[in-house]
């Protein structure tokens, strides 16, 4: 399917300036993911389809996130959005503060699919902006340690099954870090984990720290905080002090999805996106546990919503395939792919995504972090922010050794400028 934007023409305003309503035309849903994904969400749009005869949607690709942001942004300035797009909740608000989405708040009040509090609390509150629903979340997970559970058992380490520390991971992590061939170089790293600040939200905050100094309207990072220093120092720690994750060229050349897929790479840091490809796995076994701890559990919120631009010419046809994909029909159909952790609490804890036949083995662990997710800060230029914020985290884990303070004090130069021009 192509991944070009398909164009439905500038929508015309009435005299009233609503956008007239064409819910006999065609719905065109944005979004992006790996080849695995995409898969998901077609088996998605077949059943929708199948079971709305006269209905079309049409997926439209885009090649990954920087994509997605640039058409959508393209589109709204052209006039000529999607009907829908989904979109990661630490990247609507840029588009929300601009008025230009239709907020949906008022539809979810009034569906007779599903009610606000059939969601997880969480996943809906992170798409809330001035009290109103703009967008309804589609999943809601948690960081999980994927585990190579052959190589646990080859290097006699015994798997971890939750309720352990980051100590305890690290000292699994050098345990299983090895030079398999002999030839001097390391070639099965014990863990993977990306530079950023998604990784290491949730390790400042089991540490008893924050990530901004004020999770509504932040105006900086608090990463100089004691117990941010502490959990930043031990990310840091990972490669130039212990040497348990690949470095930047061996991220680049073989990313950690990859590695772990080809069996040259204990554990990773992954939400549930990361299940439907691991499932096509065959050589060894694997499983998934609940993030370890310093001093209190915590995780980072990963959810993606459906937004509806207010521009669509078609939002009856696209509210009605936005109930089916995350209600009690369609959430299924994406959770037994693999694909995600249902926003929906009903379709979450039945067997279309606890099935115990299917990998992982404890799905259970995405609901059980639910209670001690948190979200990352929701402003306008959250994207650059975080952009930022990763480009020194990432010098600081790969390129140069570099201590915590370093790191917080130039993340807070290269930030607080931005948080200052943040739309409300």
């Amino acid at each position: 399917m192509s991944s070009a934007l398909v164009s439905c023409g500038k929508p015309v305003a009435s005299s009233t300036g609503a956008v007239p309503d064409d819910s006999s035309g065609p719905v065109d849903v944005l979004l992006f993911g790996s080849p695995s994904e995409i898969k998901a969400y077609r088996e998605l749009v077949s059943a929708f389809v199948a079971a709305h005869p006269g209905q079309e949607v049409r997926l439209i690709e885009a090649a990954d996130r920087d994509d997605l942001l640039t058409r959508l942004s393209t589109s709204f300035a052209g006039g000529t959005p999607p009907d829908l797009f989904l979109i990661n909740y630490r990247f609507y608000k840029q588009f929300a503060a601009k008025g230009v989405l239709e907020p949906i708040g008022p539809k979810l009040d009034a569906s007779s699919v599903f009610r606000p509090s059939d969601f997880f609390e969480v996943a809906l509150e992170a798409f809330r902006m001035a009290d109103v629903v703009q967008c309804v979340p589609q999943n809601v997970s948690s960081l999980v340690v994927y585990v190579n559970k052959n190589m646990f058992a080859e290097a006699g380490v015994t798997p971890p099954s939750g309720g352990w520390t980051w100590q305890d991971l690290l000292a699994a992590a050098k345990a299983l870090t090895k030079d398999r061939d002999g030839d001097g170089a390391v070639d099965q790293y014990g863990l993977g984990v990306e530079p950023s600040v998604l990784r290491v939200a949730p390790m400042v905050w089991s540490a008893g720290g924050e990530l901004v100094d004020d999770q509504t309207r932040p105006t900086r990072f608090s990463l100089d905080s004691p117990p941010a220093q502490r959990a930043l120092q031990f990310f840091l720690d990972l490669k130039f002090v212990h040497n348990v994750i690949p470095n930047e060229l061996e991220f680049e050349a073989t990313d950690n999805e990859t590695r772990f897929v080809n069996g040259r790479l204990a554990m990773t840091l992954q939400s549930r996106r990361s299940t439907s490809l691991f499932r096509s796995i065959k050589d060894f076994d694997w499983d998934v546990v609940s993030l370890p701890t310093f001093d209190v559990p915590a995780g980072v919120l990963h959810a993606d919503g459906y937004c509806m631009p207010k521009a669509s010419r078609h939002k009856q046809a696209a509210w009605q395939f936005l109930e089916f994909a995350v209600g009690p029909e369609g959430a299924p159909i994406l959770a037994r792919t693999g694909r995600t952790v249902p926003s929906l609490i009903s379709v979450a804890n039945s067997d279309a995504f606890l099935n115990p036949g299917a990998k992982p083995a404890n799905s259970r662990a995405f609901l059980d972090g639910i209670p001690s997710i948190r979200s990352l800060p929701v402003v306008s230029n959250w994207p650059t922010i975080e952009k930022e914020a990763d480009l020194i985290i990432e010098v600081g884990l790969w390129r140069e050794r570099k201590s915590a303070e370093q790191v917080a004090r130039e993340v807070d130069a290269a930030t607080s400028p931005l948080f200052a021009s943040a739309e409300p």
